[in-house]
């Protein structure tokens, strides 16, 4: 029995519109973290030169090893070991929260993360019940109905106040 391929490539309509899809809002997230980077990457170069300091000290050239010095080589080699272990190990577990802005549910989002690391939601509100925003250059300011601030995020591009703009424009007054 022969199988034939009933799928065929037709010629488009005359009329077809292939313009640009219409653009779809996606979540935008805004983290409150500094620059945690730059410190675990300083705390790793700090210990890292510790460990090779605690190893280093045994090899160097010319060095006492008598017996009066041999035991605070020891202690010091053994601190230098483990406080550049300490160092290389570090994790930092930043409590700071995160604002989730979904426009699917046109909500905001707070989500603050528990002791064991996993985000919880601690505040939901939704575009609606929002009274304004002022965007800047680097931060966005939301208002309540009353006109109180309600929250101040740092906004890490132009682009994320783009989306964030498009997401919040039309349930919410931006004030210029």
């Amino acid at each position: 029995m022969a199988v034939t391929n009933t799928n065929t490539l037709q010629k488009p309509d005359a009329g077809a519109n292939f313009e640009q899809p219409v653009e779809q809002p996606v979540p935008v997230l805004i983290k409150f973290t500094p620059n945690w980077r730059a410190r675990l990457v300083l705390c790793r170069i700090a210990g890292a030169a510790l460990i090779i300091a605690a190893f280093s000290m045994w090899l160097m050239p010319g060095s006492a090893t008598g017996a009066d010095v041999w035991p605070i080589k020891l202690v010091a080699s053994l601190m230098f070991l483990l406080f550049g272990v300490s160092l290389l190990t570090i994790e930092i577990l930043d409590p700071r929260p995160d604002a989730y802005f979904d426009p699917i549910r046109r909500e905001v989002r707070v989500l603050q993360k528990n002791e064991n690391g996993r985000p919880q939601t601690v505040l939901r509100r939704s575009y609606d019940t929002l009274g304004g925003a002022r965007f800047a250059d680097d931060r966005v300011e939301l208002f309540e109905v009353d006109g109180s601030l309600l929250m101040k995020l740092p906004l890490q591009s132009a682009e994320v106040s783009r989306a964030l703009k498009g997401q919040l424009s039309g349930s919410v007054t931006i004030f210029a």
